[in-house]
């Protein structure tokens, strides 16, 4: 006859964009407990319970939890709650990819996801872009991308080569030149819903010879807009005004979006099994690669010997 906590979205509390209120040191609760009631408001179990928590975003909310349905031993726990959970299962999403591919390469391959080619595209890009430099492969996943207007920069990072290495006095790791460049493999992910500059970062990625595109063919609006002001009513006007062409001038993308180099469907009864065909693919390309062409960083030479 109680509502009981399912499970609780992890988080990483370090950023305030990714806070998982009820993981925050000093809230006491655990999958599994008991809500008997909110802000003091007795919750059972014919009760909606997001009525109590309405318009509470902003401020501190008191839950009375338990770990039977009961009231004895019941403690209370004060936490400040989010207007939205959609970040958190983002990152779950972004988390257990990760994972995957970890598990499946045997760490040799890494995996990033750019949600857009704005702020938070850049801000994911960055994330997980340098703490995996020196894997041999890299999937990049561009699915569900909203666009925006970043893909060139993102681009212009994966095109670098390796001209040159460092060693260190004390050090045997061997540095790069440019020092963060990426010398693996690269495959992309897509599907129907990259988006804009999101159907334009794998046309370049496959156009700049970076590696194979993986999954369905994207959404295909790649004009621009811009902004002419705002109506009345609260409506906006946007003006489309930005085309986009390939290098010998003819107009690509629009109205048809990019087609992968090899179409990978994620089926509705392999994702209900919690599968990722287009992930897994790509993995199984990136291994190929990798054993095909391995690509690893030189061992630091013998020190030269300069007495002659």
């Amino acid at each position: 006859g109680r509502y009981r906590i399912a499970k609780i979205l992890a988080g990483h509390n370090e950023e305030p964009v990714y806070r998982s209120p009820l993981t925050e040191v000093g809230v006491n609760v655990s999958p599994g407990d008991y809500v008997l009631a909110i802000d003091g408001e007795e919750l059972a179990a014919g009760d909606n319970p997001y009525r109590l928590l309405r318009g509470k975003a902003s401020r501190p909310v008191r839950l009375t939890v338990n770990s039977t349905p009961g009231r004895g031993g019941a403690r209370e726990i004060t936490f400040q709650p989010l207007a939205s959970e959609s970040d958190l299962i983002y990152l779950e999403m972004v988390e257990a990819n990760r994972a995957k591919v970890e598990k499946m390469t045997g760490g040799r391959a890494g995996y990033l996801h750019i949600p857009n080619m704005g702020a938070e595209g850049i801000r994911e890009f960055i994330k997980y872009y340098y703490g995996q430099l020196r894997k041999e492969g890299l999937i990049v996943d561009v699915r569900g991308n909203g666009g925006g207007n970043v893909s060139a920069m993102l681009i212009d990072r994966l095109r670098q080569e390796l001209l040159a290495t460092r060693f260190a006095r004390t050090i045997d790791s061997t540095g790069t030149y440019p020092g963060s460049v990426f010398h693996g493999h690269l495959v992309c992910l897509l599907n129907e819903t990259s988006a804009s500059d999101g159907d334009i970062f794998p046309a370049m990625f496959k156009q700049a010879g970076l590696g194979p595109l993986i999954g369905k063919r994207s959404w295909g609006g790649v004009i621009g807009i811009t902004n002419r002001g705002s109506l009345i009513d609260g409506g906006q006007i946007n003006v489309p005004e930005f085309g986009f062409a390939g290098a010998a001038g003819n107009w690509i993308i629009e109205g048809h979006g990019v087609d992968p180099d090899i179409v990978v469907e994620n089926d509705p009864k392999s994702v209900i099994e919690g599968r990722d065909p287009q992930l897994e693919r790509g993995v199984e390309e990136i291994m190929k690669r990798i054993r095909q062409n391995p690509r690893r960083l030189p061992e630091r030479p013998p020190d030269p010997v300069r007495t002659r």
